[in-house]
């Protein structure tokens, strides 16, 4: 009974040709995605398209790689003989559920697109965003990618990057660094301010134009408060701030510039 089955199944030739039918949709299924992923990276990488910007670049290479993915999928059903108007119709029906469940994709496409034609940063910039920090990498459809300092991998979905409030920290060539000390009262006010110019002007990375400012900010309860203000490439942001803190330190020091602890003065009256 067994050995029969069988051989009614292999004669059965519209069994078989489902079969080979299902067989060939696998296989174009599986080279189609293949060869869609490396034409979508040829385009990228084409002349035409190296000419954009790289932000664009990277977002319409995704939207090149969904679009040959849907082709594919188109064909494979195509293959398996089922009719697209009758797949199209079921589509339909349950694209209204779908487009209700996906709310927050399709949210996340309109910010993708807000993203990269308003350009509030690119690829490449040091952004904050969302409460996160970090270097963007990729804008894809549906996220934008960061990676921190500390080399952690952010995702940050594109419509909470539209809807936030974004710091673009490399959207100019120059910032600005403010710094903070205090000094005693007893210390001699003059001798602060050129320990503090002596020190932005021995760094070679701190700009000449703008000039580095220093002044007298507050009189604190144990402190007098005094502020450096210079201005640096971008990049140098972070060198040249922890540079200056220690520089400060060992000036003050040599130079006898007292930095105060906290203390509270207390008279008793005979």
């Amino acid at each position: 009974m067994f050995l029969e089955s069988i051989k009614e199944f292999f004669t059965d030739k519209a069994m078989v040709e489902f079969i080979i039918r299902i067989l060939v949709a696998i296989a174009f299924l599986f080279i189609g995605s293949k060869v869609a992923k490396v034409i979508s990276r040829r385009i990228v990488k084409s002349k035409g398209m190296m000419r954009l910007n790289k932000t664009i670049r990277t977002f319409l290479g995704h939207v090149i790689a969904i679009c040959l993915y849907i082709v594919v999928a188109i064909v494979t059903i195509m293959i398996l003989g089922l009719e697209l108007s009758a797949f199209s119709a079921a589509l339909a029906s349950a694209g209204l559920a779908i487009g209700l469940a996906l709310q927050g994709g399709l949210s996340n496409i309109a910010g993708g697109v807000m993203v990269v034609a308003f350009k509030p940063f690119e690829v490449g910039d040091y952004v904050e965003a969302a409460g996160v920090g970090g270097t963007v990498t990729d804008i894809g459809i549906f996220y934008t990618t960061l990676t921190t300092p500390d080399n952690k991998k952010v995702v940050i979905p594109n419509g909470t990057v539209s809807n936030a409030v974004v710091t673009n920290y490399s959207a100019h060539d120059t910032r600005r660094i403010d710094f903070d000390f205090t000094i005693a009262y007893t210390a001699d006010i003059d001798v602060a301010k050129k320990v503090l110019y002596a020190c932005a002007q021995a760094d070679e990375r701190i700009l000449t134009d703008p000039a580095a400012n220093v002044m007298i900010t507050s009189h604190n309860d144990s402190s007098i408060g005094i502020k450096l203000r210079v201005w640096v490439k971008s990049e140098d942001y972070w060198d040249v701030n922890f540079a200056i803190i220690e520089q400060v330190k060992r000036s003050f020091d040599q130079f006898g510039v007292e930095i105060p602890f906290p203390q509270l003065d207390v008279h008793i009256a005979k």
